[in-house]
């Protein structure tokens, strides 16, 4: 019982010294633009990995740009987007996850209403929405794996509260936009910007910064449908809600 006792006391502080060295991680980016996250490596490495083996271009791009060279709009725009309550909340969105799980929990009744009306059919599975923060997402992005484990989302949940203890919202958007993913090894605003529109982020205008927004929950998906009817009329709903996104 003893050892076991010393096992238990040793993975406590274990946990204890993971989330100092996060805590430590996350205080450096007061002052410090992160060079990348954990989300971008790995991306990195996957694709080093396809192009050695099918001998595809390797296509990489990302290039840090501060706060006031991001176009104001592109940041009304995303969080008309991804996260309206980003000024109000403290990191997590309740309501907002609450709302995702009743629609997720409709959408899986009607796939199987689906199923049992249409039983000869392939059985599609039901499109999953989320109900993370911007913050959320960066917490994830930065300093965790892409794995969905309730561990990982608790870990997620720490991360979350410690970014919003130490970093006010202006920095935890800036590291937002100029980490998230807008492509196949297209990464932050700037590289997005210079990608779709051949224009820095700086000047990117209202319609240009909404379809950059719009793109961001599936980013690869429409890299390669630009001539989207969903995207187009998605980008004009984004356009008609920034105007209610004060920036402080």
């Amino acid at each position: 019982m003893k050892s076991f006792g010393r096992w238990i006391l040793w993975l406590l502080l274990a946990g204890v010294a993971l989330q100092l060295f996060f805590l430590a991680r996350i205080a450096l980016m007061v002052a410090v633009d992160p060079t990348s996250t954990a989300f971008m490596r790995s991306e990195a490495w996957r694709i080093a990995g396809t192009s050695l083996q099918s001998d595809k271009e390797w296509r990489w791009s990302h290039r840090w740009v501060p706060d006031e060279q991001i176009s104001p709009l592109l940041k009304r725009a995303v969080i008309a987007s991804e996260d309206a309550g980003f000024f109000e909340h403290r990191g997590v969105d309740w309501g907002a996850i609450e709302g995702a799980w009743q629609k997720n929990e409709r959408r899986q009744q009607q796939a199987e209403k689906r199923a049992t009306r249409q039983p000869s059919q392939p059985a599609r599975e039901p499109k999953v929405v989320g109900g993370s923060t911007i913050t959320q997402q960066l917490a994830k992005n930065l300093l965790l794996s892409g794995e969905r484990q309730l561990l990982r989302k608790g870990q997620e949940l720490v991360l979350t509260i410690m970014l919003e203890l130490v970093l006010d919202k202006r920095r935890i958007l800036e590291i937002y936009l100029n980490s998230v993913e807008w492509g196949e090894g297209v990464f932050g605003a700037e590289a997005a910007s210079q990608r779709y529109f051949n224009k820095p982020a700086s000047k990117l205008n209202a319609h240009e910064a909404a379809r950059l927004a719009v793109m961001l929950p599936s980013p690869k998906f429409f890299e390669t449908r630009q001539g989207s009817a969903y995207l187009a009329r998605r980008t004009g709903t984004i356009v008609a809600r920034m105007g209610g996104v004060v920036l402080p």
